[in-house]
């Protein structure tokens, strides 16, 4: 008895509460009513009223309104405002309540733009609490515009940070400078336990106090928080030192920048405790540290100028003496100039001086050096922010820190000089980083970094090029790498170099990698070869190039090919590899170089060809029998626009593969070609088959002929297990449609689970499409849309 009691109490309470606190809200409505010019309008119910008039004294009513019953609570809650129905939500999960349907509501309303088709949203309040800090940070919304957004007791950045799951930063690094302020300091720790993704996209050039901003931000959010993805979209023309920046910081190194605050954490977390050597206190790529390194440099380029002056030659630029922490002040401001280039130096007469240094370099030079240096080359930088930059501090000079070669590729005792002749381009021919300038991190700390590293559509300068291939060298916390469309040229062989160093690094964690880009130096099954045989440890693969490689015009002058290392014709050793996606240019690819490839793979449970082509159908049909005979776990296959048209054999050994269980014929001209004699061939070969559970042929130009061919699968006689079928843009009329749903009712198969009907002529006859699809959805999930057939008028000439 005594919940009812409870109950009724409460009820009892909620209409005190209500009659109390509306009389002032029911006056203030009924006096413009009497003189409204279009009459009186419909006053809102009694109970409506009453849950407006709790909703607008939540400070005081909360609790009570927590205790109250389902049924009541229920219509409560669309009247509280965004900040209340969050905090409400465990309360009414527990009374077996939901807001979904309020969120969507308000997603609807306020945020007025539609999810993309794709998604699939678990959590509506979830999604409407990131958007809504998203436009709060940035000033795209206005909270005071309603009321179901404005609460003077509650801040909307801190109340929705901790339901921020990914963070957009766009343009001029909006919101960078918010977010690092004090009064938003709260926020930020919020968000560091929160984030978990960090995006940037259609990033500009931005002033050196926007990137302090940033700097901080990414240490508390990558170093000090939860952030485990970067990804970079859509920078046309990448500021240098800013995308340096964030490169650095993603890796896990951290440097205050001069003039910024100090982090509390830092000390917090590294009191008492030295970096260790494992941590990279230096620049990747380096295995010993180099603790005079830019003063050795500094002091043979000072030697240098001395004897070019005493044999009156033309005098190189004045030598800057460079230490650690000048490097990294260089790297943390991000100051550039992007007229100043690297001198070349003066060529010396050929005289005995050339003899003593060839002598003397090739005691210090590693094995895989050339024995005759070489002259240093000329680098410009990317271009970046316009305008000279501003230097501090007494007998600080203009020069650039970027006009100096600071670090040898080979190692040299204390106290030894060099001319500036036997300054190996480590970063043209080697691995060393700081040939073009790039700044060394010794000085830098080293915290946790991100493990997905991704970048759509921004063009990689050298330098960029550079500083990406030598954080990669030793990034043991990666584990998905995804370059996307960056330029890269003839800077895929260093980036294969610094893959292959990472794989030799001892915790490498990297698995997935994705490659897609205009061109390649390399053919795309070379370019394969050679990752595999890098990163032997890899499981996902994914690789395109849209245009064949030209080989003959390579991107640096000079470059005389691919290093011998790169493309070396002995077998691949056994690889870890369990999905293969390749997309490839135009062209017939060797089946052989494929082939290698896929016996190395014996792992391999999924594989893509895009665009594939080869000589002839024997050719592909050796890539068959390779997967049959040494890819014995292959369970998923996907072909997307191949000719198939001549290669009907083939396709039908497929359909009697047992280990497969998934098959896609995506565009592959597939009854292009004697459809009446081969659709009967294929289905009796996929009635046999009771291992292939999904079947997608979109764009085969199936007609409602070949629809009703394939309803034979599901007949009472066959061993099929198929559940999923995929017959899209097929030319499938409704009246085929419609027998293809009468004889799976005939039969009687029962639900056998999805098909998808997208980009058919079900628009020709929509009462009719409606009855099939009707019919069908008593046997299956059916996936459709309302597509306006008439587009595909080309396709339909072609099946008449």
């Amino acid at each position: 008895m005594a919940a009812p009691e409870a109950w009724r109490a409460r009820s009892c309470w909620f209409c005190e509460v209500a009659a109390a606190t509306t009389m002032e809200a029911t006056s203030r409505e009924a006096a413009p009513a009497k003189s409204s010019a279009s009459g009186p309008s419909a006053p809102p119910a009694l109970f409506e009223l009453c849950g407006r008039a709790v909703s607008a004294h939540m400070g005081v009513l909360e609790s009570g309104v927590w205790a109250l019953p389902g049924p009541i609570l229920q219509s409560i809650l669309p009247l509280l405002n965004i900040y209340y129905l969050e905090r409400i939500e465990e309360t009414a999960l527990k009374k077996g309540l939901s807001t979904q349907a309020i969120w969507r509501r308000l997603w609807d309303e306020l945020m007025k733009t539609r999810p993309s088709s794709l998604e699939s949203v678990t959590c509506w309040r979830a999604k409407f609490m990131e958007a809504f800090f998203s436009h709060v940070l940035r000033g795209t919304i206005d909270v005071s515009s309603d009321r179901r957004l404005c609460d003077q007791r509650f801040s909307p950045l801190l109340h929705s940070s901790r339901h921020v799951r990914q963070l957009t930063i766009c343009n001029m690094l909006q919101g960078a400078t918010e977010l690092v302020a004090e009064p938003n300091r709260r926020v930020l720790e919020t968000l560091a336990s929160s984030l978990h993704t960090l995006k940037f996209r259609h990033l500009l050039f931005s002033d050196v106090a926007a990137q302090q901003s940033l700097r901080q931000l990414l240490h508390q959010l990558i170093h000090h928080g939860a952030v485990s993805q970067v990804s970079l979209y859509s920078w046309p023309v990448p500021e240098s030192a800013l995308f340096i920046l964030i490169l650095t910081m993603s890796a896990g190194f951290w440097q205050p920048g001069p003039g910024g605050p100090p982090c509390r954490l830092c000390g917090e977390a590294s009191r008492g405790r030295a970096p260790s050597r494992d941590e990279g206190s230096l620049l990747l790529g380096s295995r010993r540290p180099r603790r005079d390194a830019a003063e050795r440099c500094a002091a043979a380029l000072m030697a240098t100028r001395r004897k070019s002056e005493a044999k009156q030659m033309p005098r190189v630029a004045p030598a800057t003496r460079v230490t650690r922490r000048s490097t990294q002040e260089n790297l943390t401001t991000g100051g550039t100039d992007p007229k100043r280039e690297l001198q070349s130096p003066p060529s010396a007469p050929a005289t005995t001086s050339s003899a003593s240094s060839s002598t003397s370099s090739s005691k210090r030079a590693p094995a895989s050096s050339a024995p005759q240096p070489k002259p240093l080359k000329r680098f410009k930088r990317a271009t970046g922010k316009k305008g000279t930059r501003t230097r501090q501090g007494s007998g600080a000079e203009s020069e650039d820190l970027y006009d100096f070669v600071f670090i040898v590729a080979g190692e040299k005792e204390d106290g030894e000089e060099m001319e500036i002749g036997e300054v190996a381009c480590g970063a043209l021919d080697g691995s060393d980083p700081s040939c073009l300038g790039l700044p060394v991190l010794e000085a830098s700390q080293r915290f946790r970094s991100i493990s997905t590293l991704e970048l759509f559509t921004v063009p990689l300068s050298t330098e960029a090029a550079l500083t990406l291939c030598h954080l990669l060298s030793s990034w043991v916390s990666l584990e998905s790498l995804t370059l996307s469309y960056n330029g890269l040229g003839s800077n895929i062989f260093r980036l294969l170099d610094s893959l292959r160093a990472l794989s030799g690094q001892a915790g490498c964690r990297l698995r997935a990698l994705h490659l897609s880009d205009l061109f390649s130096p390399l053919p795309i099954l070379e370019l394969t070869r050679a990752i595999v045989r890098a990163l032997p440890l890899l499981r996902v693969l994914s690789i395109r190039v849209d245009h064949p490689s030209q080989r003959d015009n390579p991107a640096v002058p000079g470059n005389a090919g691919p290093p011998s290392h790169i493309i070396g014709d002995e077998e691949i050793p056994e690889n870890c590899l369990e999905q293969l996606e390749m997309g490839f240019p135009r062209g017939a690819q060797p089946a052989p170089l494929l082939c290698s490839v896929l016996k190395a793979s014996g792992s391999l449970q999924q594989l893509s060809l895009d665009s594939a082509t080869f000589a002839s159908p024997q050719d592909f049909g050796l890539v068959l029998q390779t997967l049959k005979e040494y890819n014995l776990a292959l369970k998923r296959l996907s072909f997307h626009d191949m000719n198939l048209a001549d290669c009907q054999s083939e396709v039908l050994f497929l359909l009697q593969n047992l280990t497969l269980q998934e098959i896609t014929f995506s565009f592959c001209r597939l009854f292009e070609k004697r459809p009446a004699q081969f659709l009967p061939e294929m289905v009796a070969a996929m009635k046999g088959n009771s291992t292939l559970k999904g079947l997608r042929l979109p764009g085969n130009r199936l007609g409602n002929a070949g629809l009703l061919a394939l309803a034979d699968v599901f007949s009472e006689d066959s061993s099929s297990s198929l559940c999923q079928l995929d017959i899209s843009s097929n030319c499938i009329k409704p009246d085929g449609l419609l027998e293809f749903a009468k004889r799976l009712e005939r039969w009687g198969r029962g639900a056998f689970g999805h098909l998808r009907l997208f980009q058919n002529w079900l628009d020709q006859d929509a009462v009719t499409a409606r009855e099939a699809i009707r019919r069908l959805r008593a046997t299956c999930h059916v996936v459709s849309d309302s597509w306006d057939s008439s587009q595909a008028f080309a396709d339909y000439v072609s099946t008449m």
